[in-house]
């Protein structure tokens, strides 16, 4: 497990995700609050599965990262996925933060904390020059969690058809 482990904060560890967190992702998946702000809203088990299969063969495989299991240190719970998504954004090639927690951990700072060591990551380990952010215009909490990493918005964009701020920071 040791060498799963992509990094660690005061509270949280991250690491990859394997098979065996279907079940705590697809909790928080079919939780239609957890999912509101995202355009596919609520996943069943094999839209769940299948997510997870592509993070692990795809993010993994082939760009070295992806989305991790966020397991909070003081009960070893999993209580979400936050990481690094590849994008394509007007024919350019960008790396997102993204992050879901389950809404019993929401208001602690915790998406914060990962965020902010998931840039750190990006930027020193990855040796990325500029990481964004996506959040939907109406999630308020998501857009403070960009800006608490030091992202600005650029300006709004639609992806996959649903309109996102783009947020972003460039490596010092």
């Amino acid at each position: 497990m040791a060498d799963q482990i992509i990094l660690e904060t005061e509270r949280l560890m991250l690491r990859k995700l394997t098979p065996d967190d279907l079940e705590a992702l697809f909790r928080l998946y079919r939780d239609p609050v957890i999912r509101e702000h995202f355009p596919e809203g609520v996943l069943n088990r094999e839209e769940t599965k299948a997510e997870l299969d592509w993070i692990i063969k795809v993010y993994y495989g082939e760009y070295g990262y992806g989305l991790w299991a966020t397991i909070y240190k003081p009960t070893g719970a999993f209580i979400g996925r936050c990481g690094l998504l590849p994008w394509v954004i007007d024919e350019r090639q960008e790396v997102e933060v993204a992050y879901l927690l389950d809404q019993a951990y929401w208001g602690q700072g915790l998406a914060s904390e990962a965020a902010q060591a998931i840039v750190a990551y990006g930027f020193d380990v990855l040796n990325l020059n500029r990481l964004i952010c996506l959040p939907i215009p109406e999630n308020a909490a998501s857009m403070r969690v960009a800006e608490k990493m030091g992202m600005h918005v650029e300006h709004e964009i639609v992806l996959d058809g649903t309109p996102a701020m783009l947020y972003s920071i460039e490596k010092a």
